[in-house]
């Protein structure tokens, strides 16, 4: 025991002597080892200190040494052997570790390398902040500009933003300029921003993924979610929490530049509330004070819209995003809501004909909802958006993200000093060519009701968004990705009663789509949504972009710009033969005004519309125009068969043709009657495919 103590306090005595007089702490571990030859810790210590004198005195022949032992302490490996040199690291003493880390330091050539030494020096020892880490911060920002990087997302930012920028702006030694802080808190922003927003990456095919149904960003494809920064492993890739390391790095920066509020950390939306009242002060402020809060709005504001509009974005256009589930639901569309498109058509009750069938169609209904008048848009008050519950789960978050960027976006354009400034930060982050951003921009133009704003963006994208030759998938999927920014036009061209336009685009975009096998159930749900009440002409909805959900939006979309024109004094039986065709779909909803056509149809006395036989299979429609022909109908004269207008121009009317007519009609309603089990969903797709020529015509 005692020779062990004799052991320690002889290398003991040794590492006292290293660092003032390597000879002398020689020879002590020379006479430790005469005596005891055996001693691992006697060789190891003496390996230490040789190293420790060669490297004080500068020898060459120790930087090999030297190079592989940092080189250790850089990397993420975990063998025995990096472990050990690591371990040997921590045994030199600190002021040989810090001139070590300088020297090593100084002897690399390669920018990154050099930065990662540097940043090893920092953590290690906190009081060389001070002296290194501003200038390492401006040189990893400039090796950036000098090679010429086109992401912020690289390796040289993401050294600063995520090592550097923390241990500099917690150095309370350090007095920053404001300016310069705010500087490095919008690098911190755009580098975050633009890793969380990172399109998918092109290396690796996700199985599946092109079954998922998504617009996506030109030139990117949906691949891996694996994501290595050039220049980093897989490992440094990796940044966890990313907003909220942006929230810490906006408190202390806050803090520091003695911005309004609380010092502590906020979330996103508190924040977003406490700029709201700084913002009412904003016009009475002057000078430093003044311009301090611009930079605090303009800044916190900016953080805030782009986090809501991400995940905004993330929700209804999943596949834009690496690392966010595209599997699992394809993207939304926001597009006018048509759930009045039936009801609001007031029949006349007082009419006697055709009581029974109203009876009969009416039993078991509720009456239509008048709109509540009143109750419509106060100044400043917001549009509802109506979306499926059961299709999207987390649609109260997605409507709260929506909602929050836009006031953001409000707010920053609420004085012209904010608005300024927040444009200088989208000019030098370029957001114009962030695809997410300027489709969640576009989102919220077309509820601020700005209809040609938002159609000039829409034509933009869909120059971009052309299907590229061979992005087809097999389920015609790629062709929706393609027409949702034409599904938007229609509804933004239909909002400004340009009705030709709008079917125009539909048909274009019904012509890329396959029907349903079969018609979808009715869910309580979907029943119950009609009853709401509604204001009319001002909602919105988010609506799946699925071939399910298009098409009955397309035929609703059509209805409403057919239905004006066929309800007119002027007569215009195409278009009104168009809505009947129309309001087959989602049957019973539609009986109201079938009878208000039926009405129109009576007062003429005769009604033309030869394509009555190929599309209308709808049983009650049926019976209802068997009954207009009988004497108690009021003996209509129908012309529902091709050329049959032709054939009673022409002849003499005698009893035989009259007969004979009469009798092809016969024969064609009980045709009719034994189509009535057809999927209605695909009449009506041939509707549109056979017809379009006709369908865009009779709209002026």
């Amino acid at each position: 025991m005692s020779a062990q103590k004799d052991c320690e306090f002889l290398v003991k005595r040794a590492r006292e002597l290293v660092s003032d007089d390597p000879c002398a702490a020689k020879a002590w571990l020379i006479t430790a080892r005469t005596l005891y030859p055996a001693d691992f810790n006697i060789q190891y210590e003496m390996y230490i200190i040789e190293l420790t004198v060669y490297y004080l005195y500068d020898q060459p022949t120790v930087w090999r040494e030297i190079s592989v032992i940092t080189a250790a302490l850089r990397s993420d490996s975990q063998d025995k052997h990096a472990q050990f040199l690591r371990g040997l690291f921590e045994t030199l003493p600190g002021r040989v570790q810090c001139e070590m880390l300088l020297k090593a330091t100084e002897q690399c050539f390669n920018t990154l390398e050099k930065a990662e030494m540097l940043l090893l020096l920092l953590k290690r020892f906190p009081e060389s902040v001070v002296q290194h880490g501003v200038n390492l911060g401006e040189t990893l920002l400039e090796a950036e500009v000098s090679e010429n990087v086109e992401t912020p997302v690289n390796c040289f930012r993401k050294l600063f933003v995520c090592d550097v920028l923390p241990l500099v702006i917690n150095n309370m030694d350090m007095r920053l300029p404001a300016s310069l802080m705010q500087k490095y808190m919008l690098k911190a922003a755009e580098f975050y921003i633009g890793y969380v927003t990172r399109g998918p990456s092109p290396d690796v095919q996700i199985q599946g993924s092109q079954e998922a149904g998504s617009l996506k960003s030109p030139n990117v494809s949906r691949g891996s979610q694996r994501y290595v920064i050039d220049g980093l492993s897989e490992k440094s890739s990796v940044v966890a929490e990313p907003w909220e390391r942006l929230l810490d790095i906006l408190a202390v920066v806050g803090a520091r530049c003695e911005w309004q509020g609380d010092k502590g950390q906020r979330s996103y939306v508190d924040m977003l509330l406490r700029l709201k009242e700084l913002c009412r002060y904003l016009p009475g402020l002057e000078g430093d004070t003044r311009s301090r809060c611009c930079s605090q709005v303009v800044i916190c504001a900016a953080l805030v819209l782009f986090r809501s509009a991400f995940l905004y974005m993330s929700s209804v256009q999943p596949a834009l995003f690496q690392g966010v589930n595209a599997l699992s639901s394809g993207p939304w569309i926001l597009i006018e809501d048509l759930s009045s498109v039936y009801n609001d058509v007031e029949v006349e009750r007082g009419a006697v004909k055709h009581a029974h069938k109203k009876r009969k169609l009416a039993d078991g209904r509720e009456k239509t909802m008048s709109s509540d008048d009143e109750d419509g848009l106060g100044k400043g008050r917001g549009r509802h958006i109506l979306v499926n519950k059961t299709e999207m789960p987390s649609w109260s978050e997605t409507l709260e993200n929506f909602r929050t960027a836009r006031e953001s976006w409000d707010l920053l354009h609420s004085h012209d000093g904010l608005e300024t400034e927040f444009k200088k930060i989208c000019a030098s982050w370029k957001t114009d060519g962030w695809l997410w951003f300027r489709i969640f921009l576009t989102d919220m133009i077309i509820y601020q009701g700005q209809y040609r704003k938002a159609l000039s963006s829409l034509h933009q994208m869909a120059a971009v968004l052309q299907p590229q030759p061979g992005q087809q998938s097999p389920s015609g999927q790629a062709s929706l990705e393609h027409h949702r920014a034409l599904i938007q036009q229609a509804s933004c061209h239909y909002a400004l009663g340009e009705y030709r336009m709008a079917c125009e685009k539909l048909l274009d975009v019904v012509g890329g789509l396959v029907p349903p096998n079969q018609e979808p159930t009715k869910t309580p749900e979907d029943q119950g949504r009609v009853k709401t009440k509604t204001r009319k002409g001002n909602d919105l909805r988010l609506l799946p972009c699925t071939s399910k959900a298009v098409l009955p939006f397309c035929l609703q979309l059509m209805l409403a710009c057919f239905k004006l024109r066929a309800f007119t004094d002027n007569r215009d039986d195409l278009s009104l033969g168009h809505v009947v065709v129309l309001l087959q779909y989602d049957w019973p909803h539609g009986e109201m005004l079938f009878l208000k056509a039926v009405d129109k149809i009576c007062q003429q006395g005769s009604f033309q519309y030869e394509n009555f036989f190929n599309y209308v299979t709808n049983i009650d429609m049926l019976e209802e125009f068997a009954y207009l022909r009988t004497p108690e109908g009021g003996r209509i004269q129908l012309e529902l068969l091709p050329n049959q207008g032709m054939l009673i121009k022409h002849h003499t009317v005698t009893r035989g043709i009259t007969k004979g007519v009469k009798e092809d009609f016969r024969l064609a309603m009980e045709r009719q009657v034994s189509r009535c089990g057809e999927n209605l969903l695909n009449v009506l797709h041939r509707f549109c495919i056979n017809e379009k020529i006709i369908i865009i015509q009779s709209l002026p």
